[in-house]
């Protein structure tokens, strides 16, 4: 394997009412992924209403909304992050996936779905 340095970095804001998870799970996201890309968490929305102020704050590259929120709910996030930063990346972790599965699947399917969203990304 030929040794290019990681993509990125990339900006995260995450969407979810349990910001410590958040924290923990997209860490372990970031780590998993560390070798081909580089992501920065920069902050996390406990509320849809925070969305807007944050992602004008920080501009990220990439928001993902927790699988607490309905599908209606996600579009709600994905459109106001849209409306702040139109070239943002948006991605919506299937609801109930927690719940269901735990902690292991969010990081499990965020391994496995996110690098494709990150290729998508221009820089």
């Amino acid at each position: 394997m030929e040794n290019t340095p990681p993509k990125g970095p990339f900006t995260l804001v995450t969407v979810n009412t349990a910001p410590e998870r958040a924290k923990r799970l997209i860490g372990r996201m970031v780590e998993g992924l560390s070798e081909r890309y580089t992501i920065i968490h920069v902050d996390n929305c406990d509320t849809i209403e925070q969305v807007s102020p944050k992602v004008r704050q920080h501009q990220p590259n990439i928001l993902f909304s927790a699988s607490m929120w309905s599908p209606e709910q996600a579009q709600k996030i994905h459109e106001i992050a849209q409306r702040e930063r139109p070239a943002i990346k948006t991605h919506a972790i299937p609801q109930g996936l927690q719940v269901e599965r735990g902690p292991d699947a969010i990081v499990e399917y965020l391994l496995e779905n996110v690098p494709a969203l990150l290729d998508s990304v221009e820089l």
